[in-house]
């Protein structure tokens, strides 16, 4: 994850509660969002492309490793972990 210093978490948390406000969800918007500003913000060059897609998944990695598997963990506590046989 990359930690941005405060000063810099402070312009961007407008964003966060904006998108807050507007309802903005993982059920397309956030697709729509993410494609379009790529789109109109990215210069076209394989680097540029390869640096947005990078972010993307870094993303991807820090949900799955701060909030989902915490989570997990907590349901394996909750209901059992998975038998292997």
């Amino acid at each position: 994850m990359p930690y941005i210093k405060q000063d810099e978490r402070k312009k961007l948390e407008k964003i966060l509660k904006l998108m807050k406000k507007l309802e903005i969800k993982a059920n397309g918007d956030l697709n729509y969002i993410l494609f379009t500003y790529c789109k109109r913000n990215i210069s076209l060059s394989y680097n540029n492309l390869k640096n947005y897609l990078g972010e993307l998944n870094q993303t991807i990695s820090e949900i799955e490793r701060k909030i989902l598997g915490p989570y997990e963990d907590q349901k394996i506590k909750e209901n059992g972990d998975i038998l292997w046989f």
